[in-house]
């Protein structure tokens, strides 16, 4: 330790978290989110000032470099507050209670996060990037406050937890409304009145993907065989794939587009929407076998495979958006993005096709002389326009793209957030097994149950809990309601789609979890934090879906499949009453519910529990599987089980299939095609 460093007493250097360690070096007296910390503000009495972000944030950076890393930033910081850095990933709970407090008091949230509190946790003042004349100069204000007239923030504090605390009343239904399919008329006329007919996706920039909204809109459209709203929903991924978005030379998402036309993204790569959106382009390829959707599964899952995943079959988090250009700058998009005259010169006399595919012209310029890819047709149209045969193109452009990815490799990479979370593994799991789903690749369901086998042994404690993050073979945090929900989903995933029991009875496991530390007696919902941990200023119940779905959302979902699964009907209760919790809530901001409303399909549409049996059985289940069947849950087995499903459908030498809807079977058929003919959408 150098002579600066030991000037300063920087706590995050003991952490595994790549963004806390990002800081371990700065000036800043910082420390963890923990016991000890907050124990040290009351002790002391200081003002706790509290900076949430994540490694991939590119404002998080540029912040750090102009104020935490400033001497004089950095001195009045540790004079007057005790200097708290949280990594959001990390703790998602801590993030969500102070995001709503800076949303209160601005209109507005996002990172970085910086939020100035009262030695107890209460928030007196907030907000997210803060130019370093402004943040010095409030940090100088607050503390002179705080200490010739603290009884102004201690009102203010008083105040604004109420306010924290109001929103997160929510009331449980005392009426059961019936669940009726005309509710969804208006709904879905509140979707259609959003949309961008030009570009696709909502009407408004910077544009995130949603794929929650698209898994909900794809199905209702499909139900319903409404063909403008499937061709909303089919235009909206073509266009999000053919823009810069989508990497075509490496693979994968970016998180958002900061224009309408989904051209120049926020270039850092989340695990969370590559795994939404690989399921999201797999169940699009089931509906239409659209070949260049099974491309954009196969390249984002070779991504996947080759940069974000460990040895022992776990994801890795996100790419930064920022890297260094070969003079040392570090720029944000520096790896992605290409000048003409590169592309002229790696390319040759490739060249003037791949201009023409990409708009290597105004339409595909981003700033200075770089371009980022982006095209505007289908390959088929682009085949005719330029006089190629689609194959010739496609080859050619392969072609490129491997040329491009060689040269890539020589810039310097993006920094990797290697830590692994629970809760983003197994969506990303699910990812892997829709796709398999979809495509049929054995290897997808290997990694799938690779990653699988990583969560039941790292991220389960002694008593069957949950762990929430990974890092250099140490796991920690105790789990949060989303990692309980969408390792639920995958378990249920799995089983659907290998029908070993073990995935089923991990459900349940779980499931129990659930009911025993997350509970809302009040509301029937489930907190996002568990009753065994230390508690926040106010407690989270999370229902708004978002980039990701909420995690009752995912609960109340898995609580319908996992009934229907193993035909015990008081889950299925359980899901509708959390469903009509919310109902009132949806028609007011449907985007927000969108994974709400995707359950309420499960009971307004014919639901089918499918019951398969046989030698054959595996067999017979991938024609169910390779199908876009979205209101059916399947059971399989070759033989005797106490599942309730199969109990007592075996039958010696036949391979039967049981069509059963409400726990009322048909008579079993032998033909997948006689069986697909019993199901009905609508």
């Amino acid at each position: 330790m150098n002579s600066k460093q030991e000037k300063y007493t920087n706590d995050l250097i003991h952490e595994s978290s790549p963004y806390l360690l990002q800081h371990a070096h700065n000036p800043v007296n910082w420390k963890a989110w923990n016991n000890k910390s907050l124990e040290t503000a009351k002790k002391e009495d200081k003002l706790l000032l509290i900076s949430v972000g994540y490694s991939a944030c590119h404002w998080c950076h540029v912040m750090e470099h102009e104020s935490f890393e400033d001497e004089a930033a950095a001195k009045l910081m540790n004079a007057h507050y005790i200097n708290i850095k949280v990594d959001r990933e990390e703790r998602p709970d801590v993030d969500q209670v102070y995001m709503n407090a800076v949303q209160i008091m601005t209109g507005q949230g996002g990172w970085p996060m910086n939020i100035v509190a009262l030695p107890d946790g209460r928030p007196v003042w907030g907000g997210t990037y803060f130019r370093k004349e402004q943040w010095r100069d409030a940090l100088k204000q607050l503390a002179h406050l705080y200490k010739s007239q603290p009884e102004k923030l201690l009102e203010y504090a008083e105040k604004l937890e109420q306010g924290l605390k109001q929103i997160q009343i929510i009331e449980p239904s005392e009426d059961t409304n019936e669940l009726h399919r005309d509710f969804f008329i208006p709904v879905i006329e509140k979707f259609k009145s959003s949309f961008d007919s030009k570009y696709g996706g909502y009407q408004r920039s910077p544009k995130f993907m949603m794929p929650n909204n698209y898994e909900f809109l794809l199905r209702y459209a499909f139900q319903y065989s409404d063909e403008k709203l499937l061709d909303h929903c089919l235009h909206t991924l073509n266009r999000i794939s053919w823009g810069g978005i989508f990497d075509p030379i490496g693979g994968g998402f970016s998180r958002y587009s900061v224009d309408e036309k989904w051209h120049v993204p926020h270039f850092e790569k989340m695990l969370y929407d590559n795994a939404q959106l690989v399921r999201l382009y797999s169940k699009a390829h089931k509906i239409t076998r659209n070949e260049w959707y099974k491309e954009v599964v196969e390249t984002s899952l070779e991504f996947i495979s080759e940069e974000m995943t460990d040895n022992s079959g776990a994801f890795y988090s996100a790419l930064d958006a920022d890297s260094e250009y070969e003079n040392g700058k570090k720029e944000e998009g520096a790896y992605y993005v290409w000048t003409k005259k590169e592309l002229s010169s790696l390319l040759g006399d490739d060249f003037p096709i791949f201009s023409d595919y990409y708009n290597i012209n105004t339409y595909g310029k981003w700033e200075a002389d770089n371009y980022v890819l982006i095209r505007t047709k289908s390959r088929d149209q682009l085949a005719k326009d330029l006089h190629i045969k689609k194959e010739e193109l496609k080859n050619i452009i392969l072609r490129c793209h491997s040329k491009l990815k060689k040269a890539r490799a020589k810039r310097e990479k993006p920094g990797l957030d290697d830590k692994s979370l629970t809760s983003w593994n197994a969506m990303m799991l699910s990812g892997f097994t829709e796709a398999y789903r979809a495509l049929g690749k054995q290897k997808y369901l290997e990694i799938a149950r690779k990653n699988a086998e990583f969560i039941l042994e790292n991220q389960l404690q002694k008593d069957g809990r949950l762990y929430h993050t990974y890092k250099n073979g140490k796991s920690s945090i105790n789990g949060y309601l989303e990692d309980y929900a969408f390792c639920i989903s995958a378990f249920l995933d799995l089983y659907e789609t290998s029908f070993e029991e073990k995935y089923l009875n991990q459900a349940r496991n779980l499931i129990k979890i659930v009911e025993e530390d997350f509970l809302d007696s009040t509301s029937g919902l489930y907190l996002f934090t568990s009753n065994k941990d230390r508690q926040l200023i106010t407690k989270t119940i999370e229902i708004n879906d978002n980039v990701i779905a909420a995690s009752n959302s995912e609960i109340a979902k898995n609580f319908f499949r996992f009934g229907k699964l193993t035909a015990d009907l008081k889950h299925v209760e359980k899901a509708e009453k959390m469903l009509q919790t919310v109902l009132q809530k949806i028609p007011e901001y449907p985007q927000s519910f969108s994974n709400w409303l995707d359950l309420m399909l499960n009971f307004t549409n014919p639901f089918y529990e499918v019951a398969i049996t046989g030698e054959d059985y595996k067999n017979l289940a991938k024609t169910f599987q390779n199908e876009y069947l979205p209101n059916i849950v399947m059971a399989g087995s070759k033989s005797e089980s106490n599942l309730n499903l199969l109990k007592n459908r075996l039958a010696r030498d036949k391979n039967l299939i049981y069509i059963c809807e409400l726990g009322s079977c048909n008579l079993p058929v032998t033909s997948a095609k006689e069986a697909l003919a019993l199901i009905n959408q609508v």
